[in-house]
């Protein structure tokens, strides 16, 4: 081997060496390649949705009054309170005894028809709705706060990041790769 060849490979050596060692320097020395992430805080939007629910209930109504002065009541009360009323006493006591009875039998059978009437019920099913909102939080976005060599930022992103941002030449890189 010549003493040409020896040098040229000894410089081409120490040139690819000091190139890669630039190379290496340049990139070390661009600064961090990461920001750290200070704080997270998600933003949140409430949604609202109104849905239907529906349930079957029992309904107890009052039957519908045939004789709403309740004449029946107070005849029947009359006729069978005059009759008692007939069988105490004698003479004019009898009179008056069978007046009373008749009087008394009659508000009597009023007030049991009216009672009679009011316990005529029939119950049914029906079916009955009401509106009911569900609430739900949904996570829209976040705000970051980050730190980069001593100077802290803030940026809204898509995404919680995690603990570290990436950065390209000195900034953020929000994009997520795919």
């Amino acid at each position: 081997m010549n003493k040409s060849m020896l040098i040229g490979a000894i410089v081409g050596a120490i040139v690819a060496t000091a190139g890669g060692a630039f190379a290496t320097y340049a990139l070390v020395d661009r600064g961090p390649a990461f920001a750290s992430v200070v704080s997270v805080d998600p933003i949140k939007e409430t949604i609202k949705t109104p849905r239907e629910v529906c349930k079957e209930v029992s309904v107890t109504r009052q039957r519908p009054v045939q004789d709403a002065n309740r004449i029946a009541g107070t005849a029947v009360g009359a006729v069978v309170g005059g009759l008692l009323g007939n069988q105490v006493g004698g003479g004019n006591g009898k009179k008056i005894a069978t007046v009373a009875g008749a009087v008394g039998g009659g508000y009597a059978g009023n007030k049991v028809q009216a009672r009679m009437q009011a316990n005529d019920t029939y119950t049914t099913t029906e079916t009955r709705c009401d509106t009911v909102t569900d609430v739900q939080d949904k996570v829209v976005g976040y705000d970051v706060k980050y730190d980069i060599d001593g100077k802290v930022g803030r940026v809204r992103m898509d995404r919680d990041p995690g603990a570290q941002i990436p950065l390209r030449d000195g900034e953020l890189v929000l994009t997520q790769a795919q």
